[in-house]
């Protein structure tokens, strides 16, 4: 017997999860998505958000409350009469009446280890951290920030060349999988929870725009990092100067080297930068207006002096 499950969720990373939902047989009596936000150049024109377009395309309704918080919105909720909400980045914090709701509760699917990583932003924190693994797991919500026992987890390892975009591709399809597992076995009786552990607890806060700029006297190895966490989005960048006034450049891949020199420095004709402690060599970049570039590509059109200094 299928479960009525509500289902609460609102960018690309989401939709997977929908999907596999659907596909595994479950009724999704409704979707609840963050309102419709400001897009385009101008900003004038509202755009649904990419679950909302993906539960529309199949014909769910869609609730798109500014809040959860008021009566009203409560009593939408209850008199849907679910088995169970599944939360996957939905965007907003559920109050206890919309947690105690539905017959199973509320289970969320979170991109990292818990109790690491704790938070809004878990991907490109972990990357930024140097860690070595990341994960997504299954757990039923509280009150509290990500702090409910967890059901299933999945283990993904960071590599060299993962990107926070790759990464959020990666854990959106094992996410998905997972959740579909956990719904099998609720529906089942079999699903085991475990408190999370205690130790071990870190939070990762928003991106700020203030951070994405790179500090080149900082270690080859971390701003690696710091530019693997946040490509392709928001994106770390420096400012370049192409016989003009400088001007902004994202910077989305990059690979340790061994040189050094003065801190943003241009070391050779293959883009490697002197950092604090030894270089970075920029594989992928982006122009502000322009497409993102590999490093050879880059360089046809944009060339940089040896001894130029990035800042």
């Amino acid at each position: 017997m299928a479960l009525r499950i509500i289902f609460m969720g609102t960018p690309d990373f989401s939709v997977p999860t929908l999907m596999a939902l659907l596909a595994s047989g479950h009724e999704i009596v409704a979707c609840y998505s963050q309102p419709p936000r400001p897009a385009g150049r101008r900003g004038l024109e509202l755009v649904n958000s990419p679950v909302h377009r993906a539960a529309e395309a199949q014909g769910i309704t869609v609730y798109t409350p500014p809040s959860l918080k008021d009566d009203a919105a409560a009593q939408q909720f209850k008199s849907l009469k679910a088995d169970v909400a599944v939360v996957v980045a939905y965007g907003m914090l559920l109050p206890q009446t919309i947690l105690d709701a539905p017959k199973f509760g509320c289970f969320n699917s979170h991109a990292s280890l818990l109790p690491r990583w704790r938070g809004a932003a878990p991907i490109q924190r972990a990357i930024m951290a140097g860690d070595d693994q990341s994960g997504v797991m299954v757990m039923q919500m509280e009150a509290g920030l990500d702090t409910g026992p967890v059901a299933l987890t999945h283990r993904i390892a960071i590599e060299p060349a993962t990107t926070a975009g790759s990464l959020h591709d990666q854990l959106a399809k094992a996410g998905a999988d997972l959740m579909v597992v956990a719904m099998a076995q609720l529906e089942a009786g079999e699903l085991q929870l475990t408190t999370q552990a205690e130790e071990g607890v870190t939070y990762a806060a928003k991106i700020k725009k203030a951070e994405t700029r790179i500090d080149w006297t900082q270690p080859a190895e971390q701003i690696v990092r710091h530019i693997m966490g946040l490509s392709p989005f928001p994106g770390a960048w420096c400012e370049m100067s192409f016989g003009k006034k400088p001007e902004r450049v994202k910077l989305l891949q990059a690979q340790r080297s061994d040189q050094n020199g003065e801190p943003g420095q241009v070391l050779d004709d293959e883009l490697t930068i002197a950092c604090g402690e030894g270089s970075v060599q920029l594989q992928r970049l982006q122009r502000a207006g322009s497409k993102a570039l590999d490093r050879k590509a880059f360089l046809l059109g944009n060339a940089l002096n040896v001894g130029t200094r990035l800042t």
